[in-house]
């Protein structure tokens, strides 16, 4: 039955709509300042409270205030800035018009961000306003963080000054209005949501500031949108300043509180902000990268986000006439020549705990600039450009554990990554003593990768990114390793490592597994013959029977195949074969995109992408302690004939003779002592 609305019911019913759809565009007629001054004069009120109308240059802004007349004193403040000279350097002419597009930022205008790798499409609510709550396709807050970070306004910024067309810029007009109204008031307590977040928080301090100077005199972003970005400005920089957090994350916080300082002074707490932020990141620094120049996390990833935000703190520093300690400017020499000396010959970074496969070879030319260092650029051009280096070409670093191999510095040069360190303060797997290897440009044996941190991928696959049977380890008794000490407080000694002009040696062990009933222990020693060949020796000493499970993980692009014992490569060029050397019959199987009974076989090279590869697993059973010898040995082409075999073992170490078209090597092995690692070639 059809239900009849009477008259009366009829007007109401009209007056709740037209008020529902009048209350939905109102913000968005918001573009004057009188309009501003209206609908929110508390925050205009607020906002000009914020400043130092003492400042030299806002003289005619507090003559206004002090009458009453909040109109002209905000007219006067924003002639203020769009006839100074300040942040000379954010300042950008505007562009001349035309109607160019690029279809990556039309994209971006329908609402459509790409956030790691996951295209979502943010919906309106019923108020006209975006959801900026929204979690992306597949449900993930960290899809809904990194949307409010507003690196799609950046891009669209630079698509504007690229190509002068007003779309652009209206974009931003409308985007910035919508999103600082809709945030408003702001909570000013320490908070965990996509809006209100410490690394949100920060990001957009940073964007606001290009953009506010940037387009300071472009009548395309309105009165009214100028004014709310300096009135919500002085909130980000009250969060950065009293609910920062620690690590890569401080950084980055810390160096938007600094951003907001240097280029606003006028605010009233500027010189207090600034103050506070050089004393903080300059203990920060002391605190999160070890005397070796490594950040503390431990992670290829985050190590580079710190390095950047340590550099642009030091460029606002510079800016503002502020001086820092001389050890601030030699900690981000350090860090530099960090990235320089990991750097795979192909130009890929090291890819440990959370961190992806990209390139660092334009960050290391960048530093190789910025400190006049030709051997950094020679590494990463692969001896094009820049000079040798009187060292390496391997590399320990003792405070991260994190020992290089390498044959030399060309493109088809052997690398090895071995971590032999602490577990590190944040974003950490549990992978000690993982090895990686490359050779002739390729990638052979690989860390799994961080897949994801929320959301459907994470709650899938996040366990075994962290996780031991994501690395190349052993598993004893199904077991993998438990956390490790987040710091350290003394480097590694001598005797874990050599480095010698014929060949490198490094170890290291753990102790302390999941749930494992009685005791066990993971020795593994690293033997390199430079440009030939690597032998890995795994100890496992236990006081009972014990189930082991060793695993190595192969990069998806390798043709991979076993005979007997034996794993191989077969690509046509570049190719590595795994040979297990001794008397235990240990016959692998091919474990390949296995979600049951647990995840295993799964490579992810960058945030939110992954797919299947190969891993080997050995299984046997040892009864007392035990030693499994590996040798890894590379070729360009196909897998020449080798021999090896185990010639001498005790308590102490292992020797291991290795013949392969001619040559003869013989390798003296401990299981921990430097000392005695010896090579001899007949």
């Amino acid at each position: 039955m059809l239900k009849i609305i009477k008259p009366l019911s009829l007007i109401i019913l009209f007056f709740c709509i037209t008020t529902q759809l009048s209350a939905q565009q109102n913000w968005k007629s918001i573009t004057s300042v009188e309009d501003l001054i209206t609908s929110y004069p508390e925050t205009i009120e607020n906002m000009l409270d914020q400043f130092n109308l003492d400042y030299i240059g806002l003289e005619k802004v507090k003559l206004a205030h002090s009458n009453g007349n909040m109109l002209e004193a905000c007219n006067e403040l924003l002639a203020y800035y769009k006839n100074g000279a300040m942040a000379s350097d954010l300042r950008k002419e505007t562009p001349l018009k035309t109607t160019r597009e690029v279809a990556a930022a039309d994209t971006i205008l329908t609402n459509v961000f790409v956030v790691q790798n996951v295209r979502g499409k943010v919906p309106y609510l019923e108020d006209g306003h975006r959801d900026w709550y929204y979690k992306g396709p597949n449900n993930d807050k960290e899809w809904a963080w990194l949307s409010n970070r507003h690196s799609q306004l950046s891009q669209i910024f630079n698509t504007y000054l690229e190509t002068g067309n007003p779309k652009y810029a209206e974009y931003m007009d409308l985007f910035l209005r919508d999103f600082i109204i809709k945030s408003m008031p702001y909570p000013a307590v320490k908070s965990g949501t996509s809006v209100w977040r410490g690394l949100e928080v920060a990001a957009r301090a940073k964007i606001w500031t290009k953009i506010f100077y940037g387009l300071i005199n472009n009548d395309y972003i309105s009165p009214a949108t100028k004014l709310l970005l300096l009135s919500s400005l002085p909130d980000h920089a009250h969060y950065n300043r009293n609910f920062h957090a620690g690590n890569n994350w401080l950084t980055m916080e810390i160096s938007a509180l600094a951003t907001v300082a240097a280029y606003f002074p006028e605010y009233k707490n500027s010189e207090e902000w600034l103050d506070y932020a050089i004393e903080t990141m300059t203990q920060s620094m002391k605190d999160q990268v070890y005397p070796d120049g490594v950040q503390t996390e431990l992670s290829s990833h985050y190590h580079n986000v710190s390095l950047n935000n340590f550099e642009l703190f030091k460029e606002i520093c510079e800016r503002a006439n502020r001086k820092l300690p001389d050890f601030y400017n030699s900690t981000i020499e350090a860090m530099y020549g960090y990235i320089a000396h990991m750097v795979r010959p192909s130009g890929f970074r090291l890819m440990n705990n959370d961190g992806d496969r990209g390139s660092d070879q334009s960050l290391i030319l960048r530093g190789s600039q910025k400190f006049d260092h030709e051997d950094w650029e020679y590494i990463v051009t692969n001896g094009k450009t820049g000079r040798q280096p009187e060292d390496g070409p391997s590399y320990f670093y003792p405070w991260a554990g994190h020992f290089i191999s390498r044959s030399g510095f060309d493109q088809d040069a052997h690398w090895s990554f071995f971590d032999m360190g602490p577990w590190g303060s944040g974003h950490q797997h549990n992978d000690k003593l993982h090895l990686s290897v490359s050779a002739y440009g390729k990638d052979f044996l690989v860390d799994s990768g961080r897949f994801a941190y929320t959301g459907e991928v994470a709650e899938k696959f996040r366990p075994y990114a962290k996780g031991s049977a994501g690395h190349n380890l052993i598993l004893i008794d199904g077991k993998g390793q438990t956390n490790g000490p987040t710091h350290t407080q003394d480097p590694l000694t001598d005797s874990h490592f050599k480095i010698t002009e014929t060949f490198d040696y490094a170890s290291n062990s753990f102790d302390q597994f999941i749930d494992l009933a009685g005791k066990a222990k993971h020795a593994r020693a690293i033997f390199y013959v430079r440009n030939e060949f690597w032998v890995v020796v795994d100890r496992v000493e236990t006081d009972r029977p014990r189930t082991i499970e060793a695993l190595w993980h192969w990069h998806p692009d390798n043709k991979v195949e076993k005979e007997k014992s034996i794993v191989k490569t077969t690509n046509e060029r570049g190719n590595l074969t795994i040979i297990p050397v001794g008397k235990q019959k240990i016959n692998p199987k091919f474990i390949k995109g296995q979600e049951n009974p647990e995840i295993q076989g799964w490579y992810s090279p960058e945030y939110n992408i992954y797919g299947p590869n190969i891993t080997s697993s050995y299984t046997i059973e040892i009864g007392t302690n035990t030693t499994f010898v590996w040798l890894l040995f590379p070729s360009e082409k196909e897998i020449p004939k080798i021999k090896a075999k185990i010639e001498s073992e005790n308590e102490q170490e292992i020797t291991v003779g290795v013949t392969s078209e001619g040559k003869k090597w013989q390798l003296t092995i401990p299981f921990n002592n430097s000392s005695k690692a010896k090579l001899i070639t007949p």
